[in-house]
């Protein structure tokens, strides 16, 4: 049985997740199919057997080939990863991710405007 995961993926386990995210419930085949040339089936079967095991994927055997599924929408995950980022890097504190995120990448005149009107919504649901 799985157990629920507390951990971070590593970044071939998020290289899977986002096969996952991207295309749905997939087999071992198909994910090895769309990662290309550079990771091995075997490799892929068993990152897929270690996140089943560790609750990051749930698998459906009731088929002959294995059905694969993310446990997590990418967006609990992402929360899940920027909230360790916050606390192991930048001392918990939102703003100076923020701002080093920001400092050290150029955002589009769109991200922009969304970063806006999220700081608005949260200054509304502060007052």
């Amino acid at each position: 049985m799985a157990r629920k995961h507390t951990g971070r993926p590593t970044d071939a386990e998020l290289a899977l997740l986002s096969v996952l995210w991207e295309h749905g419930p997939s087999t071992v085949r198909a994910v090895h199919d769309r990662l290309g040339d550079g990771v091995g089936y075997t490799t892929v079967l068993k990152t897929l057997q270690i996140m089943t095991e560790k609750g990051l994927v749930i698998r459906d055997e009731s088929a002959r080939a294995h059905v694969y599924a993310a446990a997590q929408a990418r967006e609990e995950t992402q929360g899940r990863l920027v909230v360790d980022l916050v606390d192991r890097a930048f001392a918990g504190s939102a703003s100076k991710l923020v701002m080093n995120a920001l400092s050290g990448q150029r955002a589009s005149r769109a991200e922009l405007d969304a970063i806006r009107r999220l700081l608005d919504d949260l200054e509304e649901d502060e007052s």
